[in-house]
């Protein structure tokens, strides 16, 4: 039977969460993933290997953990082997993530996220086939090619098309940064509870760093008198320092003074500790329930990655404001990542345009004849003369 007439019982299909990606606490190998049994899948650790050797953050690893784990799952479900399938199988497990994937739902996983799985498994089986440890062929392929020169009609206005994408890629619509409206963000900032955490979301929403990025800033990393704050970069590794506002550090001065002599002094230790004893090194999960917290009080669901998307839209506002200048405080490596902070909120362009309204309707007040310039006429006439 011909690939392309291959297909799984995919209604009745149950995709059981067997197996799991583990944090394993060794430098060497961050994450692994595990079957059903606990033994660890050596195609999915080998690939991380070589992921990790292109200097992906353990952030990303864990990322590409999960996208195996999802195909693993499936495999396992349908009793596939994973060096064995074939596009159809690939086709039908993208369709699975996207009408039906998700755990604990009743639809699939978002379009963003299937995209990505899709990326991950290409590259992933594009990995064995160099290594001859895979299928003949790539079961996640590219598109198909058109006739004519790549890009020949497209918008010049547009970024260029960077190559072919996926042919099992769903296309994801363009999304409207996640920014926290002023008012809101005041609210949600008067909900905080310590100087820390003022002092953690007044540093995220005025440096546009990634909260892992800021967490894992040491006390020498800031520079109050300068009021810079140094991160290490979550993609390149290198370190940056990002301006903040000075509002951010007199919270963070306040939060200092609040454990000083309660938790370790040096220049090389955490910025940001727990609030409780034992005192800890403050991790991302607890900072997001703090904040997450204070989200949940005013009934919104405002993540992290909020403020992140909420600093660079206004910034992305200012018209005093490079477009390449915000591109280097976010650390995107190209422009067209950081032009999507200029698509607008729809709140903002209705309040701009009721306003614009108002201005319209609002009468214009009567000038005395001779007086359209601004000028008295017979100044006008002194200076240049009768007019004929």
């Amino acid at each position: 039977m011909a690939d392309d007439e291959r297909c799984l019982d995919m209604a009745g299909l149950a995709v059981p969460l067997a197996g799991g990606l583990r944090e394993t606490g060794d430098p060497w190998a961050p994450f692994e993933l595990a079957d059903g049994a606990g033994a660890v899948v050596a195609p999915a650790a080998e690939y991380l290997k070589d992921v990790q050797a292109c200097g992906r953050s353990d952030a990303t690893l864990r990322s590409y953990g999960m996208d195996l784990l999802r195909w693993f799952r499936f495999c396992w479900a349908a009793e596939l082997e994973w060096d064995q399938v074939t596009r159809a199988e690939a086709r039908d497990f993208c369709r699975w993530l996207v009408l039906a994937g998700k755990p604990g739902t009743d639809g699939g996983y978002a379009l963003a996220t299937a995209a990505h799985c899709e990326t991950v498994l290409r590259h992933f089986y594009d990995f064995h086939l160099e290594a001859g440890t895979g299928p003949m062929v790539n079961p996640f392929p590219l598109a198909r090619s058109r006739a004519g020169r790549r890009g020949a009609h497209r918008n010049p206005m547009d970024p260029f098309p960077r190559g072919r994408s996926g042919l099992f890629r769903p296309r994801v619509p363009q999304r409207v940064p996640r920014s926290i409206p002023d008012e809101q963000f005041s609210e949600l900032f008067a909900r905080l509870g310590s100087h820390r955490d003022r002092a953690l979301v007044a540093l995220w929403v005025s440096t546009g760093a990634r909260a892992s990025e800021l967490l894992g800033a040491t006390a020498a990393d800031a520079d109050a008198g300068r009021q810079l704050i140094t991160v290490i970069r979550k993609g390149t590794r290198a370190m940056q320092q990002l301006p903040a506002s000075p509002d951010a550090f007199v919270w963070l001065r306040l939060y200092q003074e609040q454990v000083r002599g309660l938790v370790p002094a040096g220049g090389d230790q955490p910025l940001w500790w727990t609030l409780r004893r034992p005192f800890r090194q403050l991790s991302y999960h607890a900072a997001l329930r703090m904040f997450t917290r204070a989200g949940d009080s005013l009934g919104k669901d405002w993540t992290l990655h909020d403020l992140r998307h909420t600093a660079a839209y206004r910034m992305a506002r200012d018209p005093q404001m490079p477009l390449t200048d915000i591109q280097w405080i976010l650390g995107h490596a190209r422009l067209s990542t950081t032009q999507v902070y200029l698509t607008p909120v729809p709140d903002d362009v209705i309040a701009a345009v009721t306003a614009f309204h108002a201005r319209r309707a609002r009468p214009a007040l009567p000038q005395p004849p001779g007086t359209g310039s601004g000028y008295r006429a017979d100044t006008l006439q002194v200076l240049f003369g009768p007019t004929s």
